[in-house]
């Protein structure tokens, strides 16, 4: 997550323009003419039944597009995104449901760095104001890690940043439907820290 707001400048920043933008990307994967590089006959070659290898929990931030930083065509992972990889029950359900129903044997917890949820998180703390609406959720989540990595450290942010990571993986490790598998050696439930400059992910020990 972003550590500043914008208004979608890239898409002209109102609702028509960003919808527009968004189809036109559409037009030029379905008449193979994409910018990125994505093929659509590779959507047409996953269209059975998929059988990804791989979920990956990542943050909302427009930096990290997590197939692409993993150069992952369609079929191969699924993806789930929330503001600082926050759990909530819907993500941890999607998460047993792709281990238990599709065997998926990998779950990777994907943090950031300079990520704003956390950055959100510090600030709150520091002012002692909760903020509002479901983002309360969000800082909730994330204040542990904050307050463990010490809320006057200077290096209080990229110090949170990954004993959140860590937190998130070893709450998953702890699921009611993970657990045995985890512990059988089925599955693996791993943390990785994106380095926005470079666009390498490196892994986090558990900690």
């Amino acid at each position: 997550m972003g550590a500043t707001s914008g208004q979608g400048r890239q898409a002209g920043g109102t609702p028509r323009a960003a919808l527009a933008d968004l189809l036109a990307g559409n037009r030029r994967f379905v008449s193979g003419q994409p910018v990125h590089g994505h093929d659509v006959t590779a959507a047409a070659a996953a269209s059975g039944d998929q059988q990804p290898y791989a979920v990956v929990l990542g943050c909302i931030d427009s930096r990290v597009p997590l197939e692409a930083i993993f150069d992952q065509t369609f079929g191969a992972i699924c993806v789930i995104r929330t503001g600082g990889h926050v759990l909530d029950r819907a993500v941890c359900g999607s998460i047993e449901y792709v281990v238990g129903q599709l065997g998926v044997p990998l779950v990777m917890v994907l943090g950031h760095e300079r990520c704003g949820a956390v950055q959100a998180t510090v600030e709150a703390l520091r002012m002692g104001q909760r903020p509002g609406g479901s983002l309360a959720h969000l800082v909730d989540e994330i204040a542990p890690a904050v307050t463990e990595a010490g809320i006057d450290d200077p290096a209080v942010l990229p110090l949170a940043i990954r004993r959140h990571v860590r937190r998130t993986v070893r709450t998953l490790r702890q699921d009611d439907l993970l657990a045995g598998p985890v512990a059988a050696g089925r599955v693996a439930v791993v943390g990785g820290l994106y380095d926005l400059a470079t666009g390498e992910v490196a892994l986090l020990d558990p900690g």
